[in-house]
């Protein structure tokens, strides 16, 4: 068996960027193939440039709110690895903060559900129908929560509630997964170091209504905690792992 057929394969969603390209890069730096999914080419080109010369990661540009891209992206990953072992399902867009729930437009409403909820189902639904058909069959799903799939944040109702509707999914397809070897857990994080959350380091609406600033902590933690999520054999599973800054309002939040 050669390296490239030894190893592991997985789709990571969102990896132009923050959490998904750390993750991107952690899974490639282990010996994974890694195909890199997003809206925006150079962002993955970059991704796939920092993995360095010895990584196999495939730039795959994908909107993942388009059933047929989403398609796309799938059936590029069979027929260049033949199989997929991970889909890091990562993708999302927090969405216009601090509006009251009042003055929300739908198209803003229905921006961040069609991305972080019907997204991740479309990656998801096509992770499934490989890893059933593959042989050997099974594969494992790892969806990206969040702290807000626990509690919210003041003015984030488009946000916290697709979170919370993630919970549901990664539910749903563990249960129906079981007889065809496909795992599914979910990892809900809590201010990792990225551009979505730069914000923290000036100050964030707090639930009583003053202005803090919030710990964060580096990505690449996270990234560290899917890799092991990835690496169990199948008949293991983390279900649901929660990884944040330690000092962060979330015990006691409210």
């Amino acid at each position: 068996m050669n390296a490239s057929a030894a190893r592991k394969t997985a789709v990571v969603t969102g990896a132009g960027s923050g959490i998904g390209r750390s993750v991107a890069l952690t899974l490639a730096a282990a010996g994974w193939s890694v195909a890199v999914a997003g809206r925006r080419r150079e962002p993955l080109e970059e991704t796939a440039t920092l993995a360095g010369p010895d990584a196999d990661v495939l730039s795959l540009p994908t909107d993942v709110t388009s059933p047929d891209e989403v398609a796309a992206l799938f059936e590029a990953v069979r027929e260049r690895y033949g199989r997929l072992d991970l889909l890091f399902n990562n993708a999302g867009t927090f969405g216009p903060g601090g509006v009251a729930v009042e003055d929300l437009a739908y198209e803003a409403w229905r921006h961040v559900v069609d991305t972080n909820l019907n997204g991740a189902f479309l990656c998801a639904q096509a992770a499934f129908r490989q890893m059933k058909a593959q042989d050997p069959q099974g594969g494992r799903i790892i969806n990206n929560g969040s702290i807000s799939a626990h509690v919210p944040r003041p003015n984030s109702v488009a946000y916290t509630a697709t979170k919370h509707a993630m919970t549901g999914l990664t539910k749903a397809l563990s249960l129906d997964g079981r007889p065809y070897r496909i795992a599914v857990g979910q990892i809900d994080i809590g201010n990792a170091a990225t551009e979505m959350t730069a914000r923290m380091t000036t100050g964030v609406p707090q639930a009583n209504g003053s202005l803090a600033v919030e710990p964060v902590m580096d990505a690449a933690d996270v990234a560290r905690t899917v890799l092991h999520m990835a690496e169990l054999p199948l008949e293991a599973n983390v279900q649901f792992a929660t990884v944040l800054a330690t000092a962060m309002p979330y015990i006691g939040r409210g």
